[in-house]
């Protein structure tokens, strides 16, 4: 796609995974943002971020879309595939820096791995 337009609007949405250092569901963006921006502004933003790996996404076990800021990743590809851990008692979700292992698959080409554990955080156990 290229680089992402420094709107205001993107700008904003920026700023938000600033200052978060885990995850942020879809949902609660729309609710933190909905004030300055409507919610289409906000999936095609996010979306733009996603496909230029500013960020990354994930569903979690309801289906609802999670992005977190990627460390090291380029326009070309996301390098920083990583688990992602949700607490099921508080609702947290954070990325978790250890390695997992995709097996190959015969005949196929992986391009993208969502791997998400649950279980509860260090504030809920």
């Amino acid at each position: 796609m290229g680089v992402v337009r420094k709107t205001k609007s993107v700008q904003t949405i920026l700023g938000v995974f600033e200052e978060n250092i885990g995850a942020i569901s879809v949902v609660d963006l729309i609710e933190l943002l909905g004030d300055k921006m409507n919610k289409t502004t906000i999936y095609r933003i996010l979306e733009r971020l996603d496909e230029d790996k500013v960020l990354h996404s994930f569903l979690d076990s309801n289906g609802i879309k999670w992005y977190a800021k990627c460390q090291d990743c380029s326009h070309a590809e996301h390098t920083d595939m990583h688990p992602h851990f949700q607490c099921i008692e508080c609702g947290k979700v954070d990325c978790v820096e250890v390695e997992v292992t995709i097996p190959k698959i015969p005949n196929r080409q992986i391009m993208v791995s969502n791997v998400l554990i649950q279980g509860r955080c260090e504030a809920c156990v």
